[in-house]
């Protein structure tokens, strides 16, 4: 049983893990930058310690500074929540050093998943199914030879890194050396290793990832799939659960799929399995739906969007993350799992949406949340609360719950409404704008619905 967990992290996800810390008795140790000081982590947490200034490379990308406030406040875990050092194996290894749990995956796992190629090569020995592909290439011309294969288009990604750094779409030739040269330069830039790979490029897509839960036991279950199609240049802005396009059977095997994932990467911790869903496959016998899906790559942490899962399992992801962490077995085997209604989740960005969702850092004059059965809100902000302009620009989650799939959106429409957030301009108009458009409601969308939502005036 942990004593005392150190978040290492920020915002909404900083205080869901002291919530479910809290609610396992186990006392917290908040970290945070100077234009942190004010944030709500670091009043709720038992403990706050600032471990520098404003940029990310100096406070919560600090290894040494963060080491260094765990052992001091003894703490003997620590919680990475998403983004930051969430998926970086070197953090763990060094928690590890120290004596210290990481509160994630094996350093093992971690690096056999970090690397896009290694995990496709993995996937592919395991049976999953992965999309039509190529190892690192090292040369042009082989994505060239590639394409002889295949055909155009295709999609050169890093093979390290994410959120849609290092990624180009090629449609011919003459567009492959240069492409390939920009996501090389890109990811070492952003991630320090330049290595790429290619991809059959799936055109117009839906994104569905599965959740799944693994302990050091030997046990893996899924918890049921998210919808995560809308998105603006790779990045959600919308997800939901279920799937409202996929029927039993091909849920089953991709919850099966995502499980055999797990398996093969020796999995320990909570995690995502992330699939496309090709919805213009040719249909045949074996496929009558034409729909077939491909294993993209595993997010080795908690999700933004757990919370969806959470509204239609009952289930609490981070609470099982840190008892699988303490050593402890599953607390549910896969027939206790059962979905039921549906979720939908609103990401409220500190973005201006009619100005190419320029961020909008400020001063919250006027805070108001939504309430009322089926509503959620994860946020951090107050009513005085200074959003700071250097980091990610989500500021909440509103999460909302209906036996159908209409009940949820049209909760979700209510709850927008009464969501008030006064100084700084916010994503909520735009969600809005989703969820009453035509599309949403017959849920005839895919990847490439928010930047066609965009162009119409």
């Amino acid at each position: 049983m942990f004593k005392k967990v150190l978040i290492a992290n920020r915002g909404e996800i900083a205080l869901r893990i002291i919530r479910a810390c809290r609610g396992l008795g186990i006392a917290t140790v908040a970290v945070y930058s100077q234009a942190d000081a004010d944030s709500l982590h670091v009043t709720l947490a038992d403990e706050a310690y600032c471990i520098g200034p404003a940029e990310a490379s100096k406070s919560y990308l600090h290894i040494p500074a963060i080491i260094s406030v765990a052992l001091t406040s003894g703490a003997d875990a620590i919680h990475p929540g998403y983004g930051f050092l969430s998926e970086r194996a070197d953090f763990a290894d060094i928690c590890a050093q120290h004596n210290i749990k990481f509160i994630g995956p094996s350093v093992d796992s971690m690096k056999l998943l970090g690397d896009k190629a290694t995990a496709r090569e993995t996937m592919q020995n395991a049976g999953v199914p992965i999309i039509p592909g190529t190892p690192i290439v090292s040369d042009p011309q082989e994505i060239i030879d590639f394409s002889k294969k295949v055909g155009y288009p295709l999609i050169i990604k890093a093979t390290a890194g994410g959120g849609g750094r290092g990624m180009r779409v090629v449609w011919e030739d003459a567009d492959v050396e240069d492409a390939f040269n920009l996501c090389s330069q890109e990811a070492l830039s952003a991630f320090g290793n330049g290595d790429v790979y290619c991809e059959k490029y799936i055109q117009n897509p839906r994104h569905v990832e599965v959740q799944i839960l693994a302990d050091s036991k030997g046990n893996v279950i899924h918890l049921g799939e998210r919808d995560c199609s809308l998105q603006r240049r790779h990045q959600k802005l919308l997800e939901e659960a279920p799937c409202p396009v996929i029927n039993d059977e091909i849920r089953k095997k991709m919850g099966e799929a995502a499980v055999l994932a797990a398996r093969a990467s020796k999995y320990e911790s909570a995690g995502t399995i992330e699939f496309l869903l090709d919805e213009h496959g040719l249909k045949t016998p074996e496929n009558p739906t034409g729909k077939y899906f491909y294993f993209m790559e595993m997010n080795t942490r908690v999700q933004v969007e757990h919370c969806v899962t959470e509204m239609v399992t009952g289930i609490d992801i981070v609470r099982e993350q840190i008892q699988i962490a303490e050593g402890k077995k599953l607390s549910y085997k896969q027939q206790d799992v059962k979905v039921f209604g549906h979720a939908i989740e609103c990401r409220i960005n500190a973005e201006n949406p009619e100005k190419n969702f320029m961020p909008s850092a400020g001063k919250v004059e006027g805070y108001i949340t939504p309430g009322g059965y089926g509503v959620r809100v994860d946020s951090h902000i107050y009513t005085g609360y200074k959003i700071p302009p250097n980091y990610d620009s989500m500021i909440g989650k509103l999460i909302c719950f209906g036996k159908t799939r209409e009940e949820a959106r049209m909760r979700s429409l209510r709850a927008l409404e009464e969501y008030i957030i006064l100084g700084v301009k916010t994503t909520i108009p735009f969600h809005k704008r989703i969820l009453d458009s035509e599309e949403f409601q017959s849920a005839d969308f895919d990847t490439s619905f928010i930047e066609k939502l965009l162009s119409e005036k």
